[in-house]
């Protein structure tokens, strides 16, 4: 039983898991890796970076007496 055309899709879009286990040098320690590898076209990011977002600052106690209230 193969897998549909859309759950392959799903699956390419997921982020690559790779594990590696070993021990230190020494022989005193095991050593367990984990690397996430997430693949983004350039378009994602360039959307991420052309939405600006206007950052205003505000005084610490301003946002205490807000609390505060």
């Amino acid at each position: 039983m193969g897998l549909t055309d859309k759950r392959e899709e799903l699956l390419k879009q997921l982020p690559i898991i790779q594990t590696e286990v070993r021990r230190s040098k020494d022989g005193k320690y095991l050593i367990h890796r984990t690397t996430i590898t997430h693949i983004k076209p350039m378009s994602y990011y360039k959307a991420i970076l052309d939405n600006t977002v206007t950052v205003e600052e505000e005084s610490i106690k301003d946002l205490q007496t807000a609390l505060e209230a």
